[in-house]
């Protein structure tokens, strides 16, 4: 069942001879959270592999994910009059948030304690990571809810912010497959420290706090979209743009040409332009209807196509131009589009849904396997595998 060989013999290849390189210039990082992370990972045990503390912050996200979902499934709780989301919860999301945000920095650092460094490492933080990109937005719309009127926001928002936060997570891995290098972006570690504050602040002083204005008729929901969206267009595109200009004039860019530098960007805009278009032409109003399910596709399909790309980036072999889920995914939209769904289009997006996330972690589990057989390692121990 997970024996499928998603990775070609070509890319194991690329992998043998696979290099990591990352830069880190974010002044928060380097002057102030590494000195920090480097005194943590200290009381890390040696015994402990490195991919047991990536897969156990993605799984405190994930469980903040689901209390979440469980207290507010439909992001009407924060609505006014409504039984809101408990206390302790919003306690327990900035602990988790943070926990997570700690795990997932110190876990290079323990991999390099231990001398255990590997691709199969790399890849397994990068591939949780751009799962992990579109969960933090799905937990922290709870706060401002779609039924607050002016101080919430509408599961179209909802819709374009997640995608506004899974292109800036594109963006550092299309920027490494043309350049070879990892620019680590600045607003990971100010985003994540946001949101772990964020979550202390409404547990302090409260849901209906969000529901007033900071200033004029400018509200909190307001203000998160303004920042992030600032983050992606004047932060992150910048400086991706810049260092693959450096690299053009330095001629040390990976890609010969602009279409297959362009090539990772294909699937993405593909999937968002399907995805867009059926929220806008939905006969049964799919994202209205199932807003939290919607955006949870939405994630699921991006992070499987981010694999694709970062699996090419590493092992340094050409893109795909269209990802296979994208036929199901055309046909599936042109179908509800058109009306010929009917009825069925909220059963057939449910089916759609648990499709998508299926194959997504039988994907993550095949490759996992497979780059374990291929460099005679386990995911989740330091014990080195013997050649079957």
């Amino acid at each position: 069942m997970f024996s499928y060989q998603y990775i070609t013999k070509d890319q194991l290849a690329g992998f043998d001879k696979y290099k990591y390189s990352a830069v880190d210039t974010n002044p928060l990082s380097v002057y102030v959270m590494q000195h920090v992370w480097n005194k943590v990972v200290q009381v890390v045990p040696l015994w402990i592999a490195p991919n047991v503390l990536t897969f156990s912050g993605f799984l405190m996200i994930l469980v903040n994910y689901i209390l979440f979902s469980y207290y507010d499934w439909d992001y009407s709780a924060s609505g006014i009059g409504n039984q809101h989301i408990p206390n302790w919860l919003w306690i327990l999301a900035a602990i988790g948030n943070f926990l997570a945000y700690a795990l997932d920095s110190i876990d290079g650092k323990h991999a390099r304690r231990t001398q255990s460094s590997s691709p199969l490492g790399e890849l397994f933080d990068h591939g949780l990571d751009s799962w992990t990109a579109s969960i933090f937005p799905l937990s922290l719309f709870s706060i401002f809810g779609c039924h607050s009127g002016e101080s919430g926001l509408t599961p179209m928002k909802m819709y374009l912010v997640t995608s506004v936060v899974l292109f800036t997570f594109m963006l550092s891995h299309w920027e490494k497959y043309n350049t070879g290098v990892l620019f680590l972006p600045w607003a990971y570690d100010i985003s994540q420290l946001s949101m772990t504050l964020v979550y202390i602040l409404t547990a302090v002083v409260g849901i209906e706090t969000f529901h007033n204005p900071l200033f004029l008729r400018v509200y909190m929901a307001d203000f998160l979209i303004t920042f992030l969206v600032g983050c992606s267009l004047l932060i992150a595109l910048p400086q991706t743009l810049y260092n693959i200009v450096i690299g053009y004039r330095q001629k040390t860019l990976l890609k010969n040409s602009v279409y297959e530098g362009l090539l990772p960007l294909f699937s993405p805009s593909i999937l968002f332009i399907f995805l867009t278009v059926w929220t806008i032409f939905s006969p049964c109003n799919i994202l209205h209807r199932q807003p939290r399910l919607f955006l949870w596709m939405v994630g699921v399909l991006f992070s499987n196509v981010t694999c694709r790309v970062i699996i090419c980036q590493m092992s340094n072999t050409r893109s795909e131009v269209f990802h296979w889920l994208l036929w199901p995914l055309a046909l599936v939209v042109c179908l509800a589009v058109s009306g010929y769904l009917g009825t069925m289009e909220e059963l057939t997006f449910f089916v759609v849904t648990v499709f998508a996330s299926a194959a997504h972690i039988h994907y993550g589990i095949c490759v996992g396997k497979q780059l374990s057989k291929h460099f005679h390692i386990y995911v989740f121990s330091l014990k080195k595998r013997y050649a079957d």
